[in-house]
């Protein structure tokens, strides 16, 4: 049974954030699957995560190809094709308990600044939680993530 981390943006926007935790989620030998609200959004992070940092490279690719099942790292705004055993939500993008449940994490990225995202964000809490869920939230209030609340499965 997985868990579902809340990453509250406020001091580093997603394009800075999202990277890092998807070398992360690779690094422990994970398929993660990126899933959007939008289409245009996603591809906006399939630039950016090509254009990378010098010194880093995540391979990926867009749903929709012919090799999602393949891919490492797989952007879709539905249920992904690469088998993940991650799944990180970002722009309010949905997440069942059932998922929580049968993935090794899920994890949902949200904007701080933005109170729509955070409502949103509050009732996914709720609704997963509700469900037996166990879930993390994590804040960069003070420049570095740090774990503020915990909820576990019963």
């Amino acid at each position: 049974m997985g868990a579902v981390y809340f990453y509250h943006l406020t001091q580093k926007p997603l394009q800075a954030t999202l990277p890092v935790l998807l070398d992360k989620a690779h690094a422990a030998g994970w398929r993660i699957a990126v899933r959007g609200a939008d289409e245009g959004r996603l591809g906006w992070l399939d630039d950016l995560l090509w254009m990378g940092a010098d010194d880093s490279f995540l391979a990926h690719g867009m749903a929709g190809g012919p090799h999602d099942a393949l891919q490492p790292i797989l952007l879709t705004t539905g249920v992904a094709a690469n088998a993940p055993h991650c799944v990180m939500s970002v722009d309010g993008a949905s997440v069942t308990p059932k998922e929580v449940q049968e993935l090794e994490r899920v994890c949902i990225l949200f904007d701080g600044t933005d109170a729509d995202a955070v409502q949103h964000a509050r009732g996914q809490w709720k609704t997963l939680t509700t469900a037996g869920c166990e879930a993390q939230y994590w804040s960069e209030e003070s420049g570095r993530w740090e774990k503020k609340a915990e909820s576990k499965a019963e």
